[in-house]
């Protein structure tokens, strides 16, 4: 027991350079605290103590705003980082080493007593206020940006933003990469599109100068000032005839 408690505080230092203590982890860090009060209702859960599971559950949820329903399965070396309004269904899985920053929520889209929660794979890092929802799968070393709604598996290496998410990086680095300096896609197609804009309104303009430049030349053209020459003085004569 005490080997795995040194293993998580351990991740969290690793995770966050504000720990500056391992008694500063252990007594100030929710996220940990929820990771400890889920280990010991997992067990009750595990061993039908179904009530006893849920109201240790519920204490956790009372002391740190993490709420991870008993019956989750959850990996080793887990970083709740903050941690507040974090919300774990019942038959999610959480393999190791996963980093879970605040507002995220591993939720349910099916009222079946199955499978319907996500499957988060190791090494995965959830940005917050990410909502990934249903009996999904989070790839090995998969990152999710924040504020994201994930409703599809993400592949393993690969990143994933947006409302719904989409696919916008690959080959990711291990879990120790926590950059979020993510790609847009939306700004993206939009930079494409006044792109293509400006291409269009160059091309336009150049027919302009051509067609202007023909326009003169019909204009200053001799033969045509002939006829036309012609055409007024047989009008000019009708109408004196008149």
């Amino acid at each position: 027991m005490f080997k795995s408690l040194k293993e998580e505080i351990t991740a969290v230092k690793m995770r966050d350079p504000a720990a500056k203590s391992s008694i500063e982890v252990l007594l100030c860090y929710p996220g940990l605290w929820a990771i400890l009060f889920h280990r010991l209702g997992h067990w009750l859960w595990n061993h039908s103590f179904r009530f006893w599971a849920r109201f240790v559950s519920h204490l956790g949820r009372f002391i740190t705003g993490i709420e991870i329903h008993p019956g989750a399965q959850i990996g080793k070396r887990v970083f709740i980082d903050h941690g507040m309004g974090v919300v774990v269904g019942e038959t999610a899985i959480v393999g190791n080493d996963v980093l879970i920053y605040q507002g995220v929520v591993l939720g349910g889209v099916s009222l079946s007593k199955g499978k319907r929660h996500p499957t988060v794979e190791d090494a995965v890092v959830i940005g917050s206020g990410a909502k990934v929802l249903g009996n999904i799968t989070l790839g090995h070393s998969s990152k999710i940006g924040a504020g994201s709604v994930v409703l599809k598996d993400v592949p393993p290496g690969t990143t994933a933003v947006g409302v719904p998410s989409r696919i916008v990086q690959e080959n990711r680095d291990c879990v120790m990469d926590l950059n979020h300096n993510l790609p847009d896609p939306v700004s993206s197609i939009i930079d494409l599109i006044l792109e293509r804009q400006n291409s269009l309104e160059k091309q336009i303009e150049l027919l302009n100068e051509k067609a202007d430049i023909k326009n003169k030349e019909l204009i200053n053209n001799p033969e045509l000032e002939e006829v036309f020459k012609r055409n007024d003085d047989l009008i000019d004569k009708l109408s004196d005839e008149n």
